[in-house]
């Protein structure tokens, strides 16, 4: 189970409850300043300090999520995963997404190549990072998104990535289909609505082997947030405030002095 933090205090609070890995979400992180989870939006050097406040803030091992990785070219790949990994990250995600609506998903033999690029940095980094290579056909709404995805991660796999990942299915049997097609490398299954109605020990016995919740756990304070604030705004009551954590349970938890 692969929580993602979105900063400091909720990476902590994680790590407090047992998780044994945390991972960077970047919408969770784009919200937090205002920001749309885009590419576009979040420059680079913004997230690798990012990334490194989260490395900084727990023992635990942390995944970046590093999106397209901020580049384009494979050259360009290689050189922002070596600064990644200079955070001091476990692991680290690419997509093969394009963030451009006319051509959603690169090309599949740049899609191939750009993996290629981030394993060969990792692997001259000396460091055993661990690459997930993500196919975002889901999230894109590609036509025919379990064909395009099991097509792309299988040549990811072969590629040199470690961990596959296809954010966006929720089927069983599409579920099945993928770990079976990447076997014996792990997949990675991302829960971040309440559309999947399953569980960690469900999707184990799929053949699962990570589970992660993106931008979820954010959401959820986001949504206790705006309950709260138009409950006030609205209402003039201040009765969402019961649900609130308690102040010393958070400010001893916080205290390392």
């Amino acid at each position: 189970m692969l929580p993602n933090p979105w900063d400091a205090g909720t990476a902590v609070y994680l790590q407090h409850l047992g998780f044994e890995a945390v991972a960077t979400t970047s919408a969770g992180f784009a919200f937090s300043l205002a920001l749309p989870d885009e590419v576009s939006a979040m420059p680079v050097d913004l997230v690798l300090a990012h990334v490194s406040e989260i490395v900084a803030a727990t023992t635990l091992p942390v995944n970046a999520d590093f999106q397209n990785c901020y580049a384009h070219e494979p050259a360009g790949v290689a050189a922002n995963v070596a600064r990644c990994i200079a955070t001091g990250v476990a692991g680290l995600s690419i997509e093969d997404a394009t963030g451009d609506s006319s051509a959603p998903l690169y090309d599949f033999a740049l899609a191939v190549e750009r993996v290629k690029a981030a394993r060969a940095a990792i692997d001259a980094s000396g460091t055993p990072v661990v690459l997930t290579a993500r196919c975002e056909a889901w999230l894109v709404s590609d036509s025919d998104p379990l064909r395009t995805s099991l097509e792309r991660l299988v040549a990811f796999s072969e590629a040199g990535a470690d961990c596959l990942y296809a954010p966006g299915v929720t089927k069983t049997d599409e579920i099945e289909a993928i770990v079976k097609a990447v076997a014996p490398k792990p997949v990675n299954v991302l829960v971040s609505t309440n559309n999947c109605d399953t569980s960690v020990s469900q999707l184990a016995d799929l053949g699962v082997r990570r589970v992660s919740v993106g931008a979820a756990l954010a959401r959820v304070a986001w949504g206790a947030f705006i309950d709260s604030a138009r409950s006030i705004k609205e209402k003039g009551s201040f009765k969402a405030f019961a649900g609130a954590a308690p102040f010393n349970e958070l400010n001893d938890l916080f205290d390392r002095g």
